[in-house]
């Protein structure tokens, strides 16, 4: 259970989800099986239906992990979109490249290896969708080069924003944890209240924000 919601609603949403491709069930039982952290099935549910809205042909991803959310957002795109995913971690790499090829994917997957502050001001490619799940402590960092980078009417997506519910409750902060939680908290700030941009925080899985970037009106 991720403290967001009573563990009976967060099973029930969670068995509302379809049944995933068999390659993804074999990739969350290694997970499970080895503590990896992945995206939570209803998110993944949520990333399906923005991608499917949003139709997007160009994903950024911040934390590739073993390619799980890589493989989920390939999965639903028209084959001729592209994703770049940014992982520092090559045993993370190494185990995430083997996936994309196992299961057909590496045509439309490239990962660079890197820390993302590092990478990204390298980065100067328009983005249609950018999802953002990497060190939670350091979003507010990645976000100028993702939104810089991000095309007009664009989405992105921040997991585990409300982090175990630490973010959304003083009750829940451990004290280890403080200063992740205060930075979130502002990053949370930021893209509420940015005129620019409409958030929506969702409290599934371990939180996620849904970011737009409006469309800048054009004079006649």
């Amino acid at each position: 259970m991720s403290n967001i919601n009573e563990s009976s609603v967060e099973e029930y949403i969670r068995s509302l989800v379809p049944r995933r491709e068999s390659f993804l069930m074999e990739l969350e039982m290694y997970a499970k099986l080895n503590h990896v952290p992945i995206i939570h099935p209803e998110v993944a549910q949520l990333i399906r239906v923005l991608l499917n809205i949003a139709k997007p042909k160009r994903i950024l991803e911040i934390g590739t992990a073993i390619g799980y959310s890589a493989l989920i957002m390939a999965s639903v795109i028209e084959r001729d979109g592209r994703i770049i995913s940014i992982e520092k971690r090559e045993d993370m790499i190494n185990m995430a490249e083997k996936n994309i090829h196992d299961s057909g994917y590496s045509d439309m997957i490239k990962i660079i290896k890197g820390e993302a502050e590092e990478v990204l001001p390298n980065i100067n490619d328009e983005f249609d969708f950018i999802f953002i799940d990497a060190a939670k402590g350091q979003y507010m960092e990645f976000f100028p080069h993702c939104i810089r980078n991000l095309a007009e009417g664009g989405i992105i997506l921040s997991d585990n924003v409300l982090y175990k519910g630490m973010v959304a409750s003083d009750d829940l902060v451990l004290r280890r944890k403080k200063t992740i939680v205060k930075r979130m908290r502002s990053y949370l700030d930021y893209i509420t209240s940015n005129k620019d941009l409409e958030s929506s925080v969702i409290p599934i899985g371990d939180g996620v924000a849904i970011t737009y970037k409006k469309e800048v009106e054009k004079n006649e």
